[in-house]
């Protein structure tokens, strides 16, 4: 049975800090081995992602914060909801 574990700092830190076991299936790879790697479907990686465009209440004191740092608000808050759900930030 597999437990899933949050990804917290701790939980990192015990995952960096777990050995690495290399073999015949899984060799230590030279930088030079490293920097030769690319993706199988390269087309992934360049990928924009779709905007779609709809309508959503902002308290006016962080529009305003948003706002006042220039051009660009939307693209910032649309960065934050980002870094938020990459993190797993949500709820």
């Amino acid at each position: 049975m597999i437990i899933s574990k949050k990804l917290t700092a701790e939980r990192l830190e015990e995952i960096k800090n777990h050995p690495i076991s290399y073999d015949d299936d899984s060799p230590k790879l030279t930088q030079e081995q490293i920097s030769r790697l690319k993706p199988f479907h390269e087309a992934y990686w360049t990928v924009t992602p779709v905007k779609k465009t709809i309508s959503i209440k902002i308290d006016a004191d962080i529009l305003a914060a948003l706002q006042s740092l220039g051009r660009g608000y939307q693209t910032r808050i649309n960065a934050i909801l980002r870094e938020a759900v990459m993190n797993g930030k949500l709820g």
